[in-house]
């Protein structure tokens, strides 16, 4: 599976987008993140594991707590997936852009 599938895989379950959203704000531990959310401790740790598969996050073991953050590389994975939509419709653009300047031809100028 392509890095970006595994992203959008994970991205696909609304609690998973919930806590990416949460760890925008920054860092915050699972006890953290489970208090702002309507499902269990155990459920918050088994979405963060599929979201550090996927590459989204990673986390720091600070004396007892695990520490989440999201990582920037599972990120530019995904934006440079959605960046590629972007050029292709660009490209696509100028390619018409082009052929529209070369059948209109030169235009009469008038005095």
């Amino acid at each position: 599976m392509e890095t970006y599938e595994a992203i959008l895989d994970a991205l696909g379950d609304r609690t998973r987008r919930q806590i990416v959203h949460r760890l925008r704000a920054g860092p915050s531990s699972v006890g953290e993140l489970a208090a702002a959310l309507p499902v269990s401790r155990p459920a918050v740790s088994q979405h963060l594991t599929i979201l550090r598969r996927s590459g989204l996050v990673c986390y720091q073991e600070l004396g007892t707590r695990n520490v989440y953050r999201l990582d920037p590389a599972g990120l530019s994975e995904l934006r440079a997936w959605l960046d590629g939509f972007w050029e292709a419709a660009l490209d696509r653009y100028a390619e018409r852009v082009r052929a529209d300047s070369a059948d209109s031809g030169p235009r009469p100028r008038h005095e």
